[in-house]
């Protein structure tokens, strides 16, 4: 346990200097719609960034995991909420790997 403090107590500064920096320095309302908009999705941005590449090596074969983007894109399309998006996608990469 004691070997990982110093990482979990560096990792908690880093995390904690980045949230603490923009309010001490951004006191002030933001006016720009721009960086409203930039600020707002980066966080969308940054998650599709680290999870699609994801998506493609989780199974074993590309088609499985096509196929469950394919349907989750179409879910999401339909303005479906997240748990059934995720379960459409899980459903559809079990069904094609039984197949193949």
């Amino acid at each position: 346990m004691s070997k990982y403090l110093p990482y979990i107590l560096t990792m908690a500064i880093t995390t904690y200097l980045i949230r603490m920096i923009p309010l001490t320095f951004f006191q002030k309302e933001l006016k720009s719609p721009f960086i409203k908009s930039f600020l707002f999705y980066v966080p969308y941005a940054v998650l599709g960034a680290m999870t699609f590449p994801a998506i493609f090596t989780a199974s074993q074969n590309l088609i499985p995991s096509l196929a469950g983007t394919i349907v989750a894109l179409i879910l999401a399309y339909k303005e479906k909420g997240l748990l059934t998006v995720a379960i459409g996608a899980c459903i559809a990469v079990y069904i094609t790997e039984l197949i193949l």
